[in-house]
């Protein structure tokens, strides 16, 4: 994971944003959510229903769009979006296997990713001949990593415990659109007609994928784990001495219950389809 996540990732994002424009590059990480989709199909067998399969379509369209709009730019244009394109996949199998570590301390987790991702890249920069930055980039660096990376991290683990890897993906993927429109507003004037279709299907996509709604009558078998809960969610009625107020974590067992509630690929519900 962290070598996806915390090194594959940033260094090709980074070499890809020397290489083409911010605003497309902006654009194409919303790909990230259709290769965190498709893993999260593949690995943990969540629901892909015709609505989500179009959404996937909206986006793989909108890729393309990006990527026949760089490469009329040249092949540096070209070679830099796919890097971006690169890294997009290496976040989707990054987001697709920390959903095995949704039910764990997500501050243990991001420092970890964290710790390994630092020291693989300051080797790599080492062997590259990287000169070190100045103080005022390191701070400008270090801030950005903290909330870019570090909180980023924390807020979609505790977001795939709630609703599963694929729809996280979705709800992330607005955020290329905000890094899209700060470039615009720093001055980047590269934009097409090309360029703005594709923003719009991806956009279509997203939008199409977070309306999906799920729900049929499911089994839950016994199952005895640990993990932050409540007690007015329909799946935690075990007792208390004193009943906690609002989430607590403990160890606590699901006996088996049948039910027919909408629902989303969470901890309680990775049942086969």
């Amino acid at each position: 994971m962290a070598a996806f996540g915390a090194v594959l990732g940033p260094v090709a994002l980074a070499w890809g944003l020397q290489h083409t424009s911010g605003t497309s590059a902006s654009l194409m990480l919303t790909l990230e959510a259709l290769f965190t989709a498709l893993l999260a199909r593949l690995l943990y067998q969540e629901t892909m229903d015709q609505r989500v399969w179009a959404a996937m379509l909206l986006l793989l369209a909108g890729g393309v769009a990006l990527v026949l709009d760089q490469g009329r730019s040249g092949a540096t244009q070209l070679w830099g979006m796919l890097a971006v394109l690169f890294a997009t996949a290496a976040w989707g199998a990054d987001n697709t296997l920390s959903r095995a570590l949704a039910e764990r301390d997500p501050g243990q987790v991001v420092l970890g990713k964290a710790a390994i991702g630092t020291m693989a890249t300051t080797v790599l920069a080492w062997l590259l001949g990287e000169p070190l930055p100045g103080w005022s980039a390191a701070l400008v660096l270090f801030a950005i990593g903290a909330s870019g990376y570090g909180l980023s991290l924390r807020f979609y683990l505790l977001a795939q415990r709630a609703f599963g890897a694929a729809r996280t993906g979705s709800v992330f993927a607005f955020a290329p659109f905000i890094g899209a429109a700060f470039a615009i507003a720093l001055g980047d004037r590269s934009g097409t007609w090309v360029m703005a279709a594709g923003g719009i299907l991806m956009m279509l996509g997203v939008g199409l994928h977070l309306a999906e709604s799920h729900g049929h009558e499911h089994e839950h078998e016994r199952l005895e784990h640990e993990h932050a809960h409540r007690h007015d969610d329909g799946h935690h009625d075990h007792t208390h001495d004193v009943l906690p107020v609002g989430s607590h974590s403990h160890s606590h067992v699901h006996e088996p219950m049948r039910h027919a509630h909408s629902h989303v690929p969470d901890v309680h519900h990775q049942h086969i389809h």
